[in-house]
């Protein structure tokens, strides 16, 4: 049972790194709930302050992941409109059917959001850019985090490695 719950965690955490830049998956949940899998083996003692911080982190980071590409709308001169398409547009391309829908929705939207504000287009396509800025921002954060779960999963494996196998 135990070498079964630690593949399965392994499992997500490399699906966690692969989320952290696949926009389609939420990377740092996912590695946080592998963390999770790791920690029900039953000859792996719970850790809860460990368990606690991380999910902390994970949620922090997720939030983060939304909020940042709004942030570098502002950040290149946008508005509260431009800011607010960024977030609607990353929303909106969560759940497009178009490609890279979650890369293309934060520009598109900061963009419309900087023309309903009346500002002219070279503006809008600055505060668009600073959107497209923070979303790889945002996704590079998001991978270094999975990726130091990733190793604390290693660590934790090598810590009770003689009772788990």
């Amino acid at each position: 049972m135990d070498i079964i719950l630690v593949f399965l965690a392994a499992f997500l955490m490399v699906i966690g790194i692969l989320g952290s830049f696949l926009p389609v998956l939420p990377g740092v949940p996912i590695s946080w709930v592998g963390l999770l899998v790791f920690y029900l083996a039953p000859s792996v003692p719970v850790n809860y302050w460990f368990l606690g911080i991380t999910l902390v982190i994970a949620a922090l980071i997720y939030a983060l992941n939304l909020i940042i590409p709004a942030m570098g709308t502002k950040r290149y001169g946008g508005s509260k409109f431009g800011m607010i398409g960024a977030t609607l547009g990353l929303v909106i391309g969560l759940f497009s059917p178009i490609p890279f829908g979650v890369i293309i929705g934060p520009f598109v939207g900061a963009f419309i959001g900087e023309i309903i504000n009346k500002s002219n287009r070279k503006s809008a396509l600055k505060a668009a850019f600073g959107s497209f800025i923070g979303f790889l921002a945002s996704s590079f954060m998001e991978l270094v985090v999975a990726f130091s779960f990733f190793l604390l999963f290693l660590w934790k494996v090598w810590e009770f490695k003689a009772v788990i196998f």
